[in-house]
């Protein structure tokens, strides 16, 4: 048995054990074992970086965040690591720039406000990691103030200086003194049109502003006081700058420093190219607004895009394309730009406005540019424009070298939309204000206003030919906004005479597919390939039979990688459900789907695509082949991107317009949710279970001819506990203790939805109605989300069951709680789970529906779904129809009810229940 109660005491990382850091749907930051549960190890480290970074952890999310900023600056880390460390690290570089924080009372108090603009910027950049799809500016700057509290807090318990403080942190932070150099316009010369002062603070002024006063004066007083000690650390600064600029070196050596300067524009162009390394020295710098280090004003080239539409959508559309040299938005004249041209590289004035001019890369920048507008005198390709916007690469995907540092066109480049485009883009960053897209009584259902949203994003989308991904969270109704798409697009494709779409999906879900079709869109002709309704023969001849225009063909992924005439045949629309399906590239039954030939392609998944880099270009691949090139170019742009300042962000732009992802936890979503909602799991029978089932029907067939009367009860209700135990797993039924996962179709189920919810980190309840099979649950879950998790049963100790529900309540506690139906089933608060899964059914809603509320009841703040697995073709599916039917009979439908029970049925009648539909049971691809 599983000593869930072990499992209470969190365990320190071991110093040599890979972690990751991840984010959690709650908006914590945290450590986590590098199992790979989630698809993902390369933001992993180990060793005593790892320690040192766990010890720091171990004081809260905000104590490691401070710790990464203040501690790990120079540090070799991964991505995920390095991408939170930015974040502290520009709370760092904000604090050591305030003045006079040697004062304890002001160092206690201090709040710094991030700019938002910096943290929409840093957002956009957040590495694929676990918890990448929680990022946002706003979750940002909740981190910053987080950090925030940690500093006030432990410079509160340190006592001595600030300066002092960060220097124990990282020598990097030898901040003593506060020295500013500043750069002011000087508007009354034209030679020296700028000015110089390097300056000292010393107290805050009444009005909280901090007093300036000119360095030579530092020198003076301290000459008079002969307080040379103060003076060298003061100067400290200084002397690390001048190591590291030769113009600061310059003045030093000549005594300038101490003096205000009138400065040209070149020497004030050298000044600002070296503000980078000053305030890493530990300057203050001070300059014009108009300039900034990541971005300096610029001449520079810049090419337009898609100003008109193209004669043709789709992949291969066509982009017109012009390049010209531009300050700012405004387009250069011919004259102007050879004057410019002809001059002098460095700070120029242009048009009014102080602007870097560099002739050389210009020149090459706009050759290079003409060059490529007059190869594409017939257009550029819409996926290598929507790369160039992105910046992501140009010619990525025919394997270029995607950083372009070297010839200066991503520093002197701006590529825009024009009008065209432009529009196209913004429909699908935000779809809200795109035209209304209605199926109207052709849908048998009031769509939510993010599900209309998300009907128009698709229709837009499937209009330009495009491929794109719906990946809202589970539950939030994806089959719906499908079925509203295919309604409009049956009635375009007859008037157009387009072929008919094709859905490919889990064999499990068939028959959800089925029955949500023929409850929302009964109009819809809708027809299966499969082996559960069609023959072998029937499905092998497929090319042969009619295509029905505006009809939808539906089949499964392992039907699609038989029968080749689906791959050779044209498909309007290819919806993929459950696209995860696809993220192994190798697997056949993903190179079947990706030789698919259609209009438009469209996936749809509950995991998040930003977790895995494999899995992304695996799923873009089949929705927009070429978008991110082949595998190896993928590869080289992710390494390359890795190691650029702006790091994961062209990317996260590249493939943002094709996808449309909404959370459970976005007040805009959960206000229009019902608190609850339950689904039909199907699930198959593997060949084991199915001969198993199979003689335990004809067991009870034979027994049920020579019993009668009390016998015959305990007999049929004995075959009944067999039919569930043999569905569960056939270990269960024959107690060899095996459990194999692969031997189960509902393990496989399972699998299959709890791994989108270890992605998402999710929380699961997962009852039984049988403690053997507790453990064996416990055991495997335990492998799908990699880690453990707790489980509670009737002999679980009662002083123990506190502890537990404890333990799961929390933020970062474990994923998912097994519990038997009676030891769980009534008395607990389990709210921190938004998903609860019925893995054997007691056949009685009321006594469902009570476990259910374990999670669904005062406190839940997210939308609960349930998830009750049915074994098709069996006596699960059947009585789960029937309960269905008679709600409010339920108590009639097993032993335990007062009216009509099994028992009580005739024996035809009870075998037609029990009995076995092969092919529906065992069609598992």
């Amino acid at each position: 048995m599983m000593r869930s109660v072990d499992l209470l005491t969190p365990k320190p990382f071991d110093a040599a054990a890979r972690c990751t850091i991840a984010l959690s749907p709650h908006g914590v930051v945290h450590l986590a074992p590098a199992n790979g549960a989630s698809g993902e190890l390369d933001g992993a480290i180990d060793g005593v970086v790892a320690a040192r970074i766990e010890r720091a952890f171990a004081g809260g999310p905000a104590d490691g965040l401070f710790h990464l900023g203040a501690v790990e600056v120079d540090t070799a880390l991964s991505p995920p690591f390095a991408f939170f460390r930015e974040l502290a690290r520009d709370f760092v570089t904000a604090l050591a720039a305030e003045p006079d924080l040697d004062e304890g009372e002001r160092a206690a108090t201090i709040e710094l406000t991030p700019k938002r603009e910096r943290l929409e910027e840093l957002a956009r950049r957040a590495p694929p990691m676990r918890g990448a799809e929680y990022v946002s500016a706003e979750l940002l700057e909740s981190l910053w103030l987080d950090t925030q509290t940690a500093f006030r807090r432990d410079v509160a318990r340190w006592g001595g200086s600030v300066a002092a403080y960060l220097q124990s942190k990282n020598p990097l932070w030898n901040l003593v003194g506060r020295v500013y150099f500043h750069l002011a316009e000087n508007k009354n010369s034209t030679e020296t049109p700028f000015a110089f002062l390097a300056t000292y603070t010393t107290r805050v002024s009444a009005d909280a502003k901090p007093q300036h006063r000119p360095l030579g004066r530092a020198v003076e007083e301290s000459a008079g006081a002969r307080d040379k000690k103060a003076l060298l650390a003061l100067l400290l600064p200084v002397q690390r700058a001048s190591e590291k600029s030769a113009l600061v070196r310059a003045m030093v050596e000549a005594g300038e420093i101490y003096h205000p300067l009138a400065w040209t524009a070149a020497e004030a162009h050298a000044f600002l190219r070296e503000v980078p390394a000053l305030e890493e020295s530990g300057v203050v710098v001070r300059v014009p607004n108009w300039w900034s280090a990541r971005r300096p004003p610029r001449v520079e080239v810049r090419v337009t895009l898609g100003t008109k539409k193209p004669p043709v959508l789709g992949a291969d559309a066509l982009l017109d394309f012009s390049a010209n040299a531009a300050l700012g938005d405004e387009r250069l004249t011919a004259a102007e730009l050879r004057a410019i041209l002809k001059g002098t590289s460095g700070l120029r004035l242009v048009k009014g406005r102080w602007v870097e001019i560099d002739r050389e890369r210009l020149q090459a920048v706009l050759d290079h540019w003409k060059q490529a507008e007059k190869s594409a005198r017939d257009g550029l390709s819409f996926l290598e424009g929507m790369r160039l916007l992105a910046g992501a690469g140009a010619g990525a995907g025919a394997g270029a070298d995607p950083d372009r540092s070297d010839d200066g066109r991503a520093e002197w480049s701006r590529i825009e939309a024009g009008p065209w485009l432009a529009s196209v883009l913004d429909g699908l960053r935000s779809p809200e204000a795109l035209a209304a897209a209605e199926p109207g009584a052709l849908l048998h259902a009031e769509l939510r206003p993010y599900q209309r949203t998300g009907l128009k994003w698709l229709f837009w989308l499937q209009s330009l030919g495009l491929g794109g991904c719906l990946a809202d969270d589970m539950g939030l109704g994806k089959t719906i906004q499908v079925l509203a798409l295919l309604l409009l697009l049956a009635k375009e494709a007859k008037e157009k005479k387009r072929p008919p779409s094709l859905l490919v999906v889990p064999a499990s879900l068939v028959g959800n597919w089925v029955a949500e079709a023929a409850r929302f869109a009964p109009s819809l002709a809708l027809r299966v390939w499969h082996p559960s309704v069609m023959t072998a023969l029937e499905l092998a001849d497929g090319a042969a039979v009619p295509v029905d225009r505006g009809g939808v063909e539906l089949t499964t992924y392992g039907t699609l990688q038989r029968s080749p005439w689906m791959r050779e045949r044209e498909w309007d629309l290819v919806v993929l459900d459950e696209a995860q399906a696809i993220k192994n590239p190798g697997a056949k039954q993903t190179r079947a789907v990706k030789a698919l030939r259609s209009r438009a392609r469209l996936a749809l998944t509950g995991t998040p695509v930003e977790n895995s880099l494999g899995d992304l270009w695996s799923l873009f691949d089949f929705l927009s082949p070429g978008l991110l090139g082949d595998a190896k170019d993928f590869g080289r742009l992710t390494k390359e991107l890795a190691k650029r300042e702006q790091s994961y962000a062209p990317l996260r732009d590249l493939v943002r317009p094709y996808i449309l992802r909404r959370l459970k936890s976005d007040k805009r979503v959960i206000s229009d949710l019902p608190d609850k909602t339950e689904l039909q799991t199907f699930c198959h029978l593997t060949k084991m279970q199915a001969a198993l089932y199979a003689e335990a029907v004809d067991a009870l067939g034979k027994k049920l001819e020579r019993v009668d009367g009390i016998e015959r009860r305990g007999a049929i209700l004995a075959a009944l506990t067999s039919f569930k135990q043999i569905c569960n797993h056939p270990s269960h039924w024959l107690g060899d203790g095996a459990f194999d996962p692969a031997a189960s179709g509902k393990l496989v189920r399972l699998r299959e939805l709890c791994e989108p919810l270890a992605a998402r980190q999710d929380k699961v309840l997962v009852f039984t109605q049988f403690r053997e099979m507790t453990a064996p649950l416990a055991r495997f879950l335990a492998q799908v989300f990699g880690r453990e998790g707790l489980v509670l049963h009737g002999g679980t100790p009662v002083k123990d069951r506190k502890k537990l529900v404890d333990a799961f309540q929390s933020e970062l506690g474990p994923p998912f709680f097994v519990l038997s139906l009676k030891a769980g089933g009534t008395g607990l608060n389990l709210t921190a789970a938004s998903h609860v899964v019925h893995f054997d059914r007691w056949w009685n809603p009321a006594v469902e529906d009570q476990a259910t509320d374990r999670a669904y009841r005062i406190g839940q703040k997210k939308n609960v779904l349930v998830h009750k697995l049915v074994c098709r073709g069996t006596v699960e599916e059947r009585i789960d129809a029937l309960v269905a039917s008679k709600r409010t009979l339920s108590t009639e439908v097993l032993a335990g009810g007062n009216e009509v029970l099994l028992t009580e049925m005739s024996n035809e009648a009870l075998m037609r229940i029990v009995s076995l539909d092969l092919a529906k049971a065992t069609a598992e691809a």
